[in-house]
Protein backbone atom coordinates (compact mmCIF):
# COMPACT_ATOMS: atom_id res chain seq x y z
CA UNK A 1 0.00 0.00 0.00
CA UNK A 2 1.53 3.35 -1.01
CA UNK A 3 2.33 5.99 1.57
CA UNK A 4 0.37 9.09 0.62
CA UNK A 5 1.28 12.58 1.78
CA UNK A 6 -1.81 14.37 3.11
CA UNK A 7 -0.44 17.65 1.73
CA UNK A 8 -0.81 16.22 -1.77
CA UNK A 9 -4.36 15.11 -0.96
CA UNK A 10 -5.07 18.72 0.05
CA UNK A 11 -3.33 20.08 -3.06
CA UNK A 12 -5.46 17.91 -5.33
CA UNK A 13 -8.65 18.81 -3.43
CA UNK A 14 -7.90 22.55 -3.83
CA UNK A 15 -7.15 22.23 -7.55
CA UNK A 16 -9.63 23.18 -10.26
CA UNK A 17 -12.33 20.59 -11.01
CA UNK A 18 -10.79 19.66 -14.39
CA UNK A 19 -7.37 19.11 -12.73
CA UNK A 20 -8.40 16.72 -9.97
CA UNK A 21 -8.83 13.60 -12.13
CA UNK A 22 -5.60 14.38 -14.00
CA UNK A 23 -3.54 14.74 -10.82
CA UNK A 24 -5.16 11.69 -9.24
CA UNK A 25 -4.40 9.63 -12.36
CA UNK A 26 -0.77 10.79 -12.54
CA UNK A 27 -0.25 10.10 -8.85
CA UNK A 28 -1.66 6.58 -9.20
CA UNK A 29 0.58 5.87 -12.21
CA UNK A 30 3.70 6.99 -10.36
CA UNK A 31 2.85 4.69 -7.44
CA UNK A 32 2.04 1.79 -9.79
CA UNK A 33 5.32 2.14 -11.69
CA UNK A 34 7.42 2.83 -8.60
CA UNK A 35 5.99 1.29 -5.42
CA UNK A 36 8.98 2.59 -3.38
CA UNK A 37 8.26 6.22 -4.34
CA UNK A 38 7.97 8.81 -1.57
CA UNK A 39 5.68 11.79 -1.88
CA UNK A 40 6.63 15.28 -0.81
CA UNK A 41 5.89 18.93 -1.50
CA UNK A 42 8.61 21.09 -3.06
CA UNK A 43 8.11 24.63 -4.24
CA UNK A 44 4.47 24.25 -3.10
CA UNK A 45 3.88 21.50 -5.68
CA UNK A 46 3.61 17.69 -5.40
CA UNK A 47 6.84 15.82 -6.12
CA UNK A 48 7.83 12.19 -6.08
CA UNK A 49 11.17 10.96 -4.74
CA UNK A 50 12.99 7.76 -5.63
CA UNK A 51 16.72 7.79 -4.84
CA UNK A 52 16.48 11.53 -5.35
CA UNK A 53 14.06 13.65 -7.31
CA UNK A 54 12.01 11.61 -9.78
CA UNK A 55 9.11 13.69 -11.07
CA UNK A 56 6.52 16.27 -10.12
CA UNK A 57 3.15 17.64 -11.07
CA UNK A 58 1.27 20.89 -10.71
CA UNK A 59 -2.08 22.42 -11.48
CA UNK A 60 -2.92 25.94 -12.55
CA UNK A 61 -6.12 27.78 -13.47
CA UNK A 62 -6.43 26.30 -16.94
CA UNK A 63 -3.92 23.43 -17.18
CA UNK A 64 -1.76 20.90 -15.36
CA UNK A 65 1.86 19.90 -15.86
CA UNK A 66 3.85 16.76 -15.23
CA UNK A 67 7.57 16.49 -15.59
CA UNK A 68 10.66 14.50 -14.78
CA UNK A 69 13.57 15.89 -12.81
CA UNK A 70 15.93 14.45 -15.41
CA UNK A 71 13.62 15.30 -18.29
CA UNK A 72 16.49 16.72 -20.34
CA UNK A 73 18.04 13.23 -20.33
CA UNK A 74 14.76 11.40 -21.01
CA UNK A 75 13.60 13.80 -23.72
CA UNK A 76 16.77 15.38 -25.16
CA UNK A 77 15.12 16.68 -28.33
CA UNK A 78 12.02 18.13 -26.69
CA UNK A 79 11.40 21.85 -27.04
CA UNK A 80 10.35 23.04 -23.61
CA UNK A 81 7.10 25.02 -23.78
CA UNK A 82 5.99 24.91 -20.16
CA UNK A 83 6.98 23.21 -16.95
CA UNK A 84 7.29 19.50 -17.46
CA UNK A 85 7.73 17.47 -20.59
CA UNK A 86 4.10 16.68 -21.36
CA UNK A 87 3.07 20.25 -22.19
CA UNK A 88 -0.20 21.83 -21.08
CA UNK A 89 -2.53 19.11 -19.81
CA UNK A 90 -6.19 20.14 -19.76
CA UNK A 91 -7.82 16.69 -19.71
CA UNK A 92 -6.92 13.02 -19.38
CA UNK A 93 -7.01 12.84 -23.19
CA UNK A 94 -3.89 15.06 -23.32
CA UNK A 95 -1.82 12.40 -21.55
CA UNK A 96 0.14 9.62 -23.24
CA UNK A 97 -1.19 6.09 -22.72
CA UNK A 98 -0.83 4.46 -19.32
CA UNK A 99 1.78 2.08 -20.75
CA UNK A 100 3.82 4.92 -22.25
CA UNK A 101 3.71 7.02 -19.07
CA UNK A 102 4.71 4.08 -16.90
CA UNK A 103 7.59 3.46 -19.31
CA UNK A 104 8.80 7.04 -18.80
CA UNK A 105 8.58 6.64 -15.03
CA UNK A 106 10.57 3.39 -15.15
CA UNK A 107 13.21 5.07 -17.36
CA UNK A 108 13.46 7.93 -14.86
CA UNK A 109 13.85 5.38 -12.04
CA UNK A 110 16.65 3.66 -13.95
CA UNK A 111 18.47 6.99 -14.36
CA UNK A 112 18.29 7.48 -10.58
CA UNK A 113 19.39 3.87 -9.95
CA UNK A 114 22.43 4.47 -12.17
CA UNK A 115 23.23 7.83 -10.56
CA UNK A 116 22.88 9.73 -13.85
CA UNK A 117 23.08 13.48 -13.30
CA UNK A 118 20.95 16.05 -15.07
CA UNK A 119 22.92 17.98 -17.66
CA UNK A 120 24.07 21.25 -16.20
CA UNK A 121 22.55 24.39 -17.58
CA UNK A 122 24.69 26.55 -19.74
CA UNK A 123 26.08 29.33 -17.64
CA UNK A 124 25.61 32.71 -19.18
CA UNK A 125 28.50 35.09 -19.09
CA UNK A 126 27.86 37.75 -16.47
CA UNK A 127 26.76 41.06 -17.88
CA UNK A 128 29.38 43.68 -17.20
CA UNK A 129 28.28 46.52 -14.96
CA UNK A 130 28.42 49.82 -16.81
CA UNK A 131 28.40 52.87 -14.55
CA UNK A 132 26.99 55.82 -16.49
CA UNK A 133 29.38 58.74 -16.97
CA UNK A 134 27.17 61.18 -15.06
CA UNK A 135 27.14 58.87 -12.01
CA UNK A 136 30.88 58.16 -12.25
CA UNK A 137 31.54 61.92 -12.26
CA UNK A 138 29.28 62.46 -9.22
CA UNK A 139 31.08 59.65 -7.37
CA UNK A 140 34.46 61.09 -8.24
CA UNK A 141 33.38 64.39 -6.68
CA UNK A 142 32.44 62.71 -3.36
CA UNK A 143 35.30 60.55 -2.03
CA UNK A 144 33.28 58.99 0.80
CA UNK A 145 30.50 57.91 -1.57
CA UNK A 146 33.02 56.60 -4.13
CA UNK A 147 34.85 54.58 -1.47
CA UNK A 148 31.62 52.86 -0.36
CA UNK A 149 30.48 52.30 -3.96
CA UNK A 150 33.83 50.85 -5.04
CA UNK A 151 33.91 48.51 -2.01
CA UNK A 152 30.37 47.23 -2.69
CA UNK A 153 29.52 43.98 -4.43
CA UNK A 154 28.41 43.93 -8.04
CA UNK A 155 24.77 43.55 -6.99
CA UNK A 156 25.17 46.46 -4.55
CA UNK A 157 26.43 48.65 -7.39
CA UNK A 158 23.89 47.31 -9.89
CA UNK A 159 20.97 48.35 -7.65
CA UNK A 160 22.12 51.97 -7.62
CA UNK A 161 22.85 52.05 -11.36
CA UNK A 162 19.50 50.45 -12.23
CA UNK A 163 17.63 52.93 -10.01
CA UNK A 164 19.28 55.85 -11.80
CA UNK A 165 18.85 54.41 -15.28
CA UNK A 166 15.14 53.69 -14.72
CA UNK A 167 14.39 57.38 -14.18
CA UNK A 168 12.12 58.67 -16.95
CA UNK A 169 13.17 62.32 -16.76
CA UNK A 170 16.46 64.12 -16.23
CA UNK A 171 15.01 65.88 -13.17
CA UNK A 172 14.14 62.54 -11.55
CA UNK A 173 17.55 61.13 -12.45
CA UNK A 174 19.29 64.14 -10.89
CA UNK A 175 17.20 63.86 -7.70
CA UNK A 176 17.95 60.15 -7.45
CA UNK A 177 21.65 60.70 -8.06
CA UNK A 178 21.84 63.29 -5.27
CA UNK A 179 20.05 60.86 -2.96
CA UNK A 180 22.33 57.99 -4.04
CA UNK A 181 25.48 60.02 -3.33
CA UNK A 182 24.12 61.01 0.11
CA UNK A 183 23.23 57.39 1.00
CA UNK A 184 26.56 56.07 -0.26
CA UNK A 185 28.46 58.70 1.74
CA UNK A 186 26.62 57.36 4.81
CA UNK A 187 27.60 53.78 3.86
CA UNK A 188 24.05 52.75 2.91
CA UNK A 189 22.91 50.24 0.32
CA UNK A 190 20.21 51.27 -2.13
CA UNK A 191 17.50 49.43 -0.17
CA UNK A 192 18.94 50.20 3.26
CA UNK A 193 15.48 50.91 4.71
CA UNK A 194 14.53 47.26 4.27
CA UNK A 195 17.65 45.70 5.72
CA UNK A 196 17.27 43.78 8.96
CA UNK A 197 19.06 45.39 11.87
Amino acid sequence: MPTLDPRIDAYIAKSQDFAQPILTHLRALVHAACPEVEETMKWSMPHFMYKGMLCGMASFKAHCTFGFWKGAVLFPDLEKEAMGQLGRITSLKDLPSKKELMGYIKQAMKLNDEGVKSPSREKKAPVALVVPDYFAAALKADKAAKKVFDAGSTSFKREYVAWLEEAKTDATRLRRMEQAIAWLAEGKARHWKYEKC
